[in-house]
């Protein structure tokens, strides 16, 4: 009997050791041998990583045209960021396009304007003249008190810190200042250069039109 058991053995043995030669994947420890690593190396180049070519086109003249014109005409050639503002520093919306005709252009026009640029209208009122160059607009308050005698309310208010305490008056009759952008100011308190520590600010103010007394 103890010669058969040890037959036995040495048979089922022989046949692991012929299972494990014949399987590939078996490595001398009895466990499956790990799949080649990846190889390694620099990632082939993306077409998406080459920077984008800058699109051009002709940016056509637009002074002296009605402004939904000038910018119906923009954006035909390819122009699609468009802005516009008040030619007389007055900070006046342009809320209806067609009222608004343009007195200047940036970029000026011309061949090769990158269709992504900013094109900024500077228009006034279909009755109004253009100026000879765009009004300033009034210098930000600091510490002191600048001279903002003949310049627009509206914009006179966007100078001054948004916390003021502001108050407007008819320097002619006793009307009321509804909408600033139609007044400029005639008088300040304080004066120019008067340093701002927070007080009370004051002005007198008349229509465009007219004159200061």
């Amino acid at each position: 009997m103890r010669t058969l058991r040890t037959v036995a053995l040495a048979v089922t043995a022989a046949a692991l050791f012929a299972l494990t030669a014949c399987d590939p994947q078996a490595s001398d420890t009895g466990k499956p041998a790990a799949p080649d690593a990846p190889a390694t190396g620099p990632a082939p180049a993306s077409a998406s990583s080459a920077p984008a070519a800058t699109k051009t086109a002709t940016l056509p003249n637009m002074v002296g045209k009605g402004l939904q014109t000038a910018q119906d005409e923009a954006q035909a050639a390819g122009f699609a960021l468009l802005t516009s503002h008040d030619a007389l520093g007055r900070d006046r919306l342009q809320a209806l396009d067609r009222n608004w005709k343009v007195c200047s252009q940036t970029p000026a026009a011309g061949a090769n304007v990158d269709t992504g640029a900013n094109i900024d209208f500077g228009a006034v009122k279909l009755e109004e003249t253009c100026p000879a160059a765009d009004a300033p607009a009034p210098k930000p308050a600091g510490d002191t008190m600048p001279d903002f005698a003949g310049q627009g309310m509206k914009a006179v208010r966007g100078a001054l810190p948004s916390n003021a305490s502001i108050s407007v008056k008819d320097a002619l009759q006793s009307r009321m200042v509804l909408q600033e952008s139609n007044w400029k100011v005639c008088a300040q308190d304080p004066k120019p250069g008067t340093a701002l520590t927070g007080q009370p600010v004051s002005f007198k103010v008349v229509k465009t039109e007219e004159s200061c007394p």
